[in-house]
């Protein structure tokens, strides 16, 4: 392998999926200096793709008054896009460009392709989500749709994807789920009549003592539960932990089980290459505000598999046989979706899963970041993360040991485990001290109780710089 990142001498570049084979980069000696960092800066291909969002300045991120951005001011240093993603420059321009054709044609605007406006008509919005959507997941643009939110996604993928049965009645789920996931497939296995949630909910976790749970582990727990279960849903990142599980050999395993599989994909979308259809994933969910950059609260997305997806006429023209799903009229084929005739014929694909009118305000922003997505690969980026997310553990770990160290890495140290983040457990008593010190420097990143702080550098907008002057920051905060 060339010893070489980006042109900066003495470090082993990554090139493949996930890093090579678990080999992540190797710096030198003098790597831990601020020059350094300032050299793989100046080498970094996709610099230019941080002038596209609007960095906080230090002063707005500890106002607590309504300011317009400072775009010429002192930017803090923002590692917090595993929670929510920065606003990218091209949001005005499309929201504008909304807000424009509103106005100025009404109702119009649903049929309408406008000259020089960056967005197709708001009744087709979504599928323009959707085709770059869909090459962040390794999709079909017609096995992706964006609609709804990650967790109204969730309900109505599990009211499709969990039949249970007398016999085949439990859903194999992560020991520390997301609440959302946790709640909702707690709901759906009450919702049958003679199922209680204690019996049909399997928690896969970690042995006594670890964060990170093996895939032969996970394989073995389908082994014991195969006879009873139904379905497997699992993250593909885990938002505590940061684990990158095996989506390929978990998938293959639970369908040669029997089960269905779906995945979370929360903390995996626009942060990791994915391959939904390669794989033969059967349905996945996701949000788009965090490394996606859309906005808080902005719309989810929703893959279901083509085979899934198929809808069959031979019946006869109003006898589509399709995959029982909660319809909603959007999920109609829009050639005959304004006969209002109450015969539903569903879009061939994830489309036929959408309910209402979609919110044409939300799609704009999510497609003003998609449009930076389209410029550029997921490969790319995460050829970038895994050495940007290598530096961070390198610095972390570099002249410590684990005696001396005051935190634990509890994320993956394999890149191919990992996302972007890394978890850092505290010992007991520091999480405070330390996020206010991170506060106070004008670095934002996620704290979650009882002691982990949660620090995740995009590949977007962050740079080496900020992540060798958070390491800076976080052993001075030790030091105190």
């Amino acid at each position: 392998m060339s010893n070489h990142v980006n042109g900066v001498n003495g470090v082993n570049s990554v090139n493949g999926v996930n890093g090579v084979n678990g080999v992540k980069p190797v710096f030198p000696e003098n790597a831990a200096s601020k020059e350094y960092a300032k050299a793989l800066d100046a080498a970094d291909p996709l610099a230019s793709f941080r002038d596209k969002f609007i960095i906080p300045s230090k002063a707005n991120i500890q106002s607590k008054r309504l300011a317009k951005p400072n775009l010429s001011a002192d930017p803090c240093i923002y590692f917090c896009g595993n929670s929510l993603g920065l606003q990218p420059r091209a949001t005005a321009k499309y929201m504008e460009a909304h807000l424009d054709t509103w106005a100025s044609i009404g109702v119009n605007g649903h049929f309408t392709k406008i000259e020089d406006s960056p967005l197709d008509p708001w009744w087709v919005m979504a599928e323009q989500a959707a085709g770059s959507m869909s090459k962040l997941v390794g999709a079909a643009p017609e096995e992706v749709i964006a609609m709804g939110t990650l967790t109204s996604n969730l309900h109505l993928l599990l009211a499709s994807f969990y039949k249970p049965t007398a016999t085949k009645h439990k859903i194999l789920l992560d020991w520390k789920a997301f609440p959302s996931d946790h709640y909702a497939i707690e709901s759906h296995i009450a919702w049958h009549d003679g199922l209680d949630p204690k019996k049909s909910m399997v928690l896969i976790g970690p042995d006594e003592g670890e964060y990170e749970i093996p895939t032969q582990k996970i394989l073995s727990i389908i082994d014991e539960h195969a006879d009873e279960a139904a379905l497997i849903l699992l993250p593909g990142i885990q938002y505590y932990t940061g684990q990158y599980f095996d989506i390929k050999t978990i998938t293959e395993y639970a369908h040669s089980k029997g089960l269905m599989v779906g995945w979370d994909l929360a903390h995996a979308f626009a942060n990791v290459e994915l391959k939904l259809h390669e794989w033969d994933v059967d349905f996945a969910v996701w949000c788009t505000y965090k490394y996606a950059n859309a906005g808080p609260g902005s719309m989810g997305g929703l893959f279901v598999h083509e085979k899934h997806g198929n809808v069959d006429y031979s019946q006869g023209e109003d006898s589509p046989q399709f995959r029982h799903r909660l319809a909603g009229w959007y999920g109609g084929d829009r050639s005959v979706r304004f006969k209002m005739d109450n015969k539903f014929r569903p879009i061939p694909g994830a489309g036929g899963f959408q309910l209402s009118t979609s919110s044409a305000t939300d799609l704009t922003c999510l497609n003003a970041s998609l449009s930076i997505f389209d410029q550029t690969s997921i490969s790319e980026l995460r050829r970038k993360s895994v050495q940007l997310t290598a530096y961070l553990e390198y610095l972390l770990l570099k002249d410590t040991t684990d005696e001396t160290r005051p935190f634990r890495i509890i994320t993956p140290s394999n890149p191919e485990e990992r996302g972007a983040q890394l978890s850092l457990l505290l010992k007991p008593g520091l999480l405070q001290r330390v996020a206010d010190k991170l506060q106070s420097a004008s670095i934002v990143c996620d704290k979650r109780e009882p002691g982990v702080v949660r620090v995740a550098p995009a590949p977007l907008y962050n740079t080496y710089s900020e992540v060798w002057q958070f390491v800076e920051q976080l052993k001075a905060a030790f030091q105190e």
